[in-house]
């Protein structure tokens, strides 16, 4: 299969070596030039629990203009429109366009770029992926990834999208309802990112903090409640045994809005924290602790604009 993959960071980056590994004809993009040089001159190393590869691919700062058969966008969602523009010099009448992001909206600004029909979504949970330097990542564990339908692309076409990720290591699978998934994984990531991000905590030191603890549980039940309003079918009766369980899996593990901030980066917190309350704002849902959580991580964020 023909795939390119927008933004090579850390996820990206175990994406690319995995597919690649698998046989597919690969083509990066990345903005990260000494990135792109180091994947040109000697491969990608991915080092991860499972074995230490390196795979070899096409890489360069901009899109080639030639149709693909899947392009994956896998750049933070602050870059999601920048990234679904450099997608269309690839798409071609059977392209199909994968978007990979944290929290939710993402895709609906990839839409508005590429089109509803040949749009899917994907969702990985329990990666604990970082770059070590150029042409080099790492990542602890790799649970699963799950891709859906934005739109109307047909059943058929994610199931086979999710057979190339499989055939190349990855716990992926298709299904038909990708919001119920999008808010399970919300519901976790809310528990963690901002009170981790906030305070330098892993994920475990936060779930059995006597203070951070109960902040934790309350943005993840207020989550719960704004999907349950909603009528997302989740599959979750109990969100505080849920996320106990997410977060016992990987206890050393530090969300993606911790690592940010470790770099002196933005994190996407206002897709993850950030979303409860505007989702709840729509139903006249007060989401108390994710609103203060997402401001607090706001005010923390200005020091990177300096």
């Amino acid at each position: 299969m023909k795939i390119a993959i927008v933004g090579c960071g850390a996820m990206g980056s175990v994406y690319a070596g995995l597919l690649a590994s698998a046989g597919n004809s690969l083509w990066i993009v990345d903005r990260w030039k000494a990135h792109v040089e180091a994947i040109n001159s000697r491969g990608l190393r991915l080092e991860g629990p499972q074995r230490d590869l390196t795979a070899f691919a096409h890489a360069s700062t901009t899109a080639p203009d030639e149709p693909m058969d899947l392009v994956i966008i896998a750049v933070k969602a602050s870059d999601v429109e920048t990234g679904a523009q450099q997608t269309l010099s690839m798409i071609g009448p059977e392209t199909i366009v994968l978007t990979i992001q944290n929290g939710l909206g993402s895709a609906d600004a990839v839409a508005q770029v590429v089109g509803v029909d040949r749009l899917a979504v994907g969702i990985a949970s329990g990666f604990g992926a970082s770059l070590k330097g150029p042409g080099h990542a790492h990542h602890n564990a790799m649970q699963a990834l799950r891709f859906g339908a934005y739109s109307s692309l047909p059943y058929e076409r994610v199931v086979a999208v999710a057979r190339v990720w499989e055939s190349a290591g990855f716990d992926a699978k298709a299904i038909r309802d990708i919001a119920v998934m999008q808010w399970e994984k919300l519901i976790c990531n809310v528990a963690y990112s901002a009170p981790c991000a906030l305070t330098g905590m892993t994920v475990g030191e936060v779930m059995n903090d006597p203070c951070m603890g109960p902040v934790s549980q309350a943005a993840a039940t207020e989550a719960w409640s704004v999907a349950r309003a909603l009528g997302i079918q989740i599959d979750v009766d109990d969100p505080v045994a849920h996320v106990r369980a997410f977060g016992a899996r990987m206890p050393a593990a530090k969300p993606s809005a911790l690592l940010d901030h470790e770099a002196g980066r933005i994190s996407e917190i206002d897709v993850i924290n950030g979303a409860v309350p505007t989702q709840g704002n729509k139903l006249g849902i007060a989401t108390p602790v994710n609103s203060t959580l997402t401001q607090l991580v706001r005010v923390k964020e200005r020091q990177f604009r300096k």
